[in-house]
């Protein structure tokens, strides 16, 4: 008996001898047919691809910095410039690397929990009224303060200490190298306090002791782990947009071969594959249909809430979503070709190409290290040249005073304090606001742009107008139009029925019922006949139309609305128009935003004439109508290059693009997912007079923020001169390093105090 071999593909035995040979890659199979073969190399070939597409992905994975777009490399890190963690360019469904956040989050917490007891002893030190040193005793206190901050400063903050000698290195001075200088006088100083008491002066001692820092060291460091862990999620929060995008493609596709059909994921479609779309399915990719016809939900790329006819020849958008019919289509684009990889493509470059507020703050930082460091090496020379003696001992508590009153936590706090409230603020009133740059925008914003659908109107088709023939009333109407309705499966016929059941009409049960593709419906409602459709549809059917409802039709057709005419038994029943209404928020809105002088402009994907008609009764004279999600990105482009500053307001997944290419994003808390991530502001109850309570807003914490930039520089300004010994010539006077400290901490709370009045802010 010949031997039986087992097929791969189908499991069937059979005889080696009757049996179909492959020789690949070195290995010999047997399948039962040459079908069975045929779909052996199939999965081969596309296994082979869909490795190089990983190995190309690997391959081509670059970093890059929020801040300094130009710094890319092929491995995380650090910016050399800022210091800031790098993030991948190219945008990925993959779950974000969360690494980052977990080693600031661990050391935060941990730090935390360290500086609490160093910060009740230190303030037990500073305020005998306390008399904590009933429970511990003064020179145990010191040394726990020791103990528990050397921890937090050279293992939690070690991370700042290695970025500020990477700015050295790179030639550039930045936050981590002023915090690193500040927080390592601070600890240094003590510590050699605590190790080596007997090399100061008594002079500079308080009963016996030299004052301790431990406690600014401590605060700081874990101050400023928070801002970096906050930091860090809110850069992982951007990547949403992306991962929301990728979630509407279609995961599998039904592919027609030879015949059959079968499931397919779709990295394993290739172009010219048919591809079979049933009711209720997303459309797998870009293609064009070959059989069939339906309906298709477009408005995650137009924005426009009717969907779609579509018949054999034209072109169909991979991630909308099938309706009423079944086609069969032919694959044109793939992987990074078809339109919803180029929106994500366009929103992942618009959200880096935003430059964070602190890269002003970083800036100063670029002069301000420098100044700090000749002060404080200027002052260390003079008076180990000129200082009374012990001259060294003088010299180096007048070089630790200036660095530590240069030390910048409150100009770490006076960007982030401003925000923290702003946010608290814009949240009461319905303003979400994800990122601080979006408030800095705001400020200096000239040039409003606005989605139509779901922005200016409601963003649903209903009912706007009923007028009824004589002898008829508004319930007879809506009846008899929504119970034909009903059986329909046209766009509209939902809002006709919706808007009738809202009124409480009943609905009569139908009979007969006919459809009549892009013309009107027919059926028999009570023994009567019933037509329903577009006025050639009510012609073509020998019925008289009325010359008042034909002067009334012809209005609505003005607004753009459309219109259905109802006929019973050959007798003209009434008309519905039926339109996308203008919210009731909206005219007050776009009237207010004039009288700020800023330049309204609408854009739509829906056609000119409605475009122009909501415009002409909104007061908007810039209108782009018939746009796709690139076209409203490359106006935003423009403009932006002629030196204004764009702020988009939309709420659609067409939108995306160009609310995350605007200098700011306003998005309609009743939009997509998509439209909320990409977009710097969500408005939660989606009315449009949320942008002047923003701008309003963003003025007023901008404002804040230059006051309590003001707050952090002024100290510096008289305390570093003091701090170097500018007195001492005059007065004999030399700044302690408790009052630098405590100099220090004054800017700090004055800094808080100013942020804190943001809450009494009128939107």
């Amino acid at each position: 008996m010949a031997d039986k071999i087992k097929d791969p593909i189908c499991g069937m035995e059979v005889e080696e001898g009757k049996a179909v040979k492959l020789e690949e890659n070195g290995e010999t199979y047997y399948f039962c047919s040459k079908s069975c073969q045929d779909k052996f190399l199939n999965k081969i070939n596309d296994s082979n691809v869909n490795k190089k597409h990983d190995s190309d992905r690997e391959q081509k994975m670059i970093y890059t910095c929020p801040m300094h777009p130009e710094i890319e490399q092929d491995k995380s890190g650090d910016c050399p410039k800022c210091g800031m963690h790098l993030e991948q360019k190219a945008a990925s469904a993959g779950e974000e690397d969360d690494k980052e956040a977990l080693i600031l989050a661990h050391k935060f917490w941990i730090g935390s929990i360290l500086a609490l007891p160093v910060f009740f002893l230190a303030l037990g030190e500073m305020i005998p009224v306390l008399n904590l040193k009933v429970l511990v005793p003064s020179e145990l206190s010191r040394w726990l303060q020791f103990i528990f901050a050397t921890p937090v400063v050279l293992w939690a903050g070690n991370i700042f200490f290695v970025k500020a000698w990477k700015s050295v290195l790179n030639k550039s001075l930045n936050m981590f190298t002023l915090i690193a200088m500040g927080v390592g006088a601070a600890y240094g100083f003590s510590a050699i306090a605590i190790l080596f008491p007997n090399i100061f002066p008594e002079s500079l001692k308080q009963h016996g002791q030299i004052g301790l820092y431990f406690e600014a060291a401590t605060v700081i460091t874990v101050l400023v782990l928070m801002g970096q862990l906050l930091e860090a999620k809110a850069r992982s929060r951007t990547g949403q947009a992306i991962k929301a995008l990728l979630g509407f493609a279609a995961k599998v596709a039904y592919r027609i071969r030879d015949g059959k059909e079968e499931d397919v994921a779709i990295d394993q479609i290739q172009k010219g594959d048919l591809l079979r779309v049933r009711p209720g399915e997303k459309v797998p990719l870009d293609g064009i249909i070959t059989e069939g016809k339906s309906t298709i939900d477009e408005s995650m790329i137009s924005g426009e809430p009717v969907p779609v006819a579509k018949i054999g020849g034209d072109r169909v958008i991979g991630a909308t979503v099938n309706q009423t019919g079944t086609f069969v289509m032919r694959t044109e684009k793939i992987g990074s070709e078809t339109l919803l990889s180029q929106i994500v493509k366009m929103v992942a470059d618009a959200q880096r190409s935003r430059a964070p507020i602190q890269k002003l703050v970083d800036q100063v930082s670029g002069y301000f290290v420098p100044a700090v460091l000749v002060c404080a090496v200027v002052a260390f020379i003079t008076w180990s040249i000129f200082g009374p003696a012990p001259a060294l001992a003088y010299a180096l508590i007048s070089a630790i005073s200036v660095l530590i009153i240069a030390c910048p936590c409150a100009l770490g706090l006076a960007t982030p304090m401003s925000i923290m409230v702003g946010v608290g603020v814009g949240a009461q009133s319905g303003i979400l606001i994800k990122n601080a740059e979006a408030i800095e925008k705001c400020e200096k914003i000239t040039h409003i742009l606005t989605d139509k659908t779901g922005t200016l109107t409601s963003g649903k088709p209903q009912v706007t107008a009923t007028i009824m023939a004589n002898g008829w009333d508004e319930k007879s109407l809506l009846s008899i139009a929504a119970s034909i309705e009903q059986s329909s499966e046209h766009p509209l016929a939902s809002s006709v029925v919706d808007y009738a059941k809202e009124k409480g009409y009943a609905l009569a049960p139908v009979d007969d019922f006919q459809s009549v593709t892009g013309a009107g419906v027919k059926g028999k409602i009570n023994g009567k006949a019933v037509l329903l459709g577009k006025q050639k549809f009510i012609e073509d059917n020998g019925i008289s139309l009325l010359g008042e409802l034909k002067k009334k039709s012809d209005e609505l057709q003005e607004k753009a609305e459309t219109v259905i005419w109802v006929a019973v038994d050959r007798q003209i029943v009434g008309i519905l128009g039926i339109s996308d209404p203008i919210k009731k928020t909206t005219p007050d809105a776009i009237r207010a935003l004039h009288k700020m002088g800023l330049k309204v402009v609408m854009l739509t994907g829906d056609n000119e004439k409605t475009a122009k008609a909501i415009a002409k009764e909104l007061g908007i004279t810039d209108v782009y109508a018939g746009l796709e999600p690139e076209n409203k990105q490359e106006i935003v482009k423009k403009l932006k290059s002629e030196g204004v500053k764009v702020m988009m307001a939309g709420d659609g997944i067409n939108d995306a693009p160009a609310l995350a290419e605007a200098d700011v994003g306003v998005a309609m808390g009743t939009g997509t997912d998509v439209a909320i991530e990409s977009a710097g502001i969500t408005l939660v109850k989606g009315d449009l007079n949320g942008i002047v309570n923003v701008l309003r807003l963003s003025r007023g914490v901008m404002r804040n923020i230059r006051q309590n930039l003001f707050f952090a520089f002024i100290y510096n300004a008289i305390g570093v001169p003091i701090a170097a010994g500018i007195l001492y010539p005059f007065w004999g006077l030399f700044l302690s390093p408790m009052i630098a400290g405590a100099a220090m901490s004054f800017s700090s709370v004055s800094v808080i105090g100013n942020s804190l009045r943001l809450r009494n802010i009128k939107l």
